[in-house]
């Protein structure tokens, strides 16, 4: 069969950690992992597996009317029709594998994994074959960047660094005017298309108590107006418009004025140094030979502002894989909204975002990272002090 990266890596994960097998599950487009993995020529409209065993050849398991879309990738296909071929093929295709790992995660602890219905891992199951969690094999496959993709990472972070600071600019420029969120939106987004950027949605401008929602969007509609004394928090994230390239992420905050009133500053303090404290353990760990999990970098994040009083305002997590899209598919640094025990691997890039969220205002710092062979390190612009803007 030609070359696939993908699959040759799951094989060798798969040997090293004693798994027999990996079976990829899709219906429609049900799990994204497939065609990370393999790419069929056109549309699949009944459901396929592909089987990869740790040693051997692969497998796809298909239904007659979607083989000729499996025909070009130079992969054995195990076809059915009815429902008893369905198991017939499933049977023959597992008879060596005494456990798989699929796309799933015991109690939904990890949605992002969690993309095999019940109903088909009771099949399996019922095949007298154990299934196991993808999470490891899953992320060490598809989500490790490339080379050329930490470059255009890093191009993209640079130019999303550029790109907030001339918005800051813009609301001091047109302060006097009039000047809402909506508009720096539309800047932003006409910045992109300048600068061959793409992103599927957002950024996110606010202002004061729209600084507390972490997903707010202005519209058209509904945007207010900023203001001398106003606090502003910019999030924005987009790619290089090219195959292949993955998302850069980050969140600055700015004071409309000549200086940054005492609290705002209190605040900011704490959660640039939450955000560095994260990294720095990360590095630390690093050095020492010592594996992380993604919830333990999240835990020093939380840990160090729940020590300065402001652990109820901290409401998500602390950061997400970065890949193809902007919330990836590897490992997040949580240990809040799931208890993620994914390993923290070389070639994997993400999100470091603490924030604390109060009624009038919202503070959250986000720089992007990457775990190289080396250490991880910050891979964007990382914000050391407000932005003052018409100060």
């Amino acid at each position: 069969m030609p070359e696939n990266r993908v699959i040759n890596d799951a094989q060798s994960f798969l040997r090293q950690e004693g798994i027999p097998a990996w079976l990829i599950h899709d219906y429609r487009h049900s799990n994204p992992i497939f065609r990370q993995t393999i790419t069929p020529t056109g549309h699949v409209t009944r459901p396929c597996f592909l089987y990869v065993p740790a040693e051997g050849s692969p497998v796809v398991v298909t239904h007659h009317v979607d083989a000729g879309k499996f025909g070009e990738l130079g992969i054995a296909t195990a076809v059915y029709s009815g429902r008893g071929a369905l198991l017939e093929r499933l049977r023959e295709t597992l008879k060596d594998a005494d456990r798989v790992a699929m796309e799933y995660s015991p109690m939904n602890e990890l949605p992002r994994v969690s993309r095999v219905d019940a109903g088909t891992v009771e099949l399996v199951r019922s095949l007298g074959v154990e299934v196991v969690s993808s999470a490891d094999v899953m992320q060490y496959a598809t989500q490790r960047w490339t080379p050329e993709q930490l470059a255009g990472h890093r191009r993209a972070a640079t130019k999303l660094g550029e790109i907030v600071n001339e918005a800051f600019r813009r609301i001091g420029e047109r302060l006097s005017e009039g000047v809402d969120e909506y508009e720096i939106a539309e800047f932003i987004r006409e910045r992109f298309r300048e600068e061959g950027l793409e992103s599927a949605d957002g950024p996110i401008v606010s202002a004061n108590a729209h600084c507390s929602d972490p997903h707010y969007e202005p519209s058209e509609e509904e945007s207010a107006r900023f203001r001398p004394g106003d606090w502003v928090l910019i999030d924005l994230w987009a790619r290089e418009a090219t195959p292949e390239s993955v998302y850069a992420d980050i969140t600055w905050t700015a004071f409309i004025g000549g200086r940054v009133p005492d609290r705002h500053r209190q605040i900011f303090d704490i959660v640039t140094g939450a955000r560095d404290a994260a990294l720095g353990f990360l590095q630390e760990s690093h050095s020492k030979g010592e594996t992380v999990q993604g919830w333990q970098a999240d835990s020093v994040a939380r840990g160090y502002i729940e020590e300065r009083g402001y652990g109820a305002y901290f409401t998500h997590r602390l950061g997400h894989s970065i890949s193809y899209e902007v919330h990836g598919e590897a490992v997040n640094l949580d240990g809040f909204e799931t208890h993620d025990t994914r390993r923290i691997i070389p070639g994997v890039g993400f999100s470091i975002e603490p924030g604390v969220y109060l009624p009038e205002f919202g503070v959250r710092s986000e720089i992007d990272a990457f775990m190289s062979e080396d250490g991880p390190f910050a891979t964007s612009p990382v914000q050391r002090e407000v932005v003052l803007i018409g100060g």
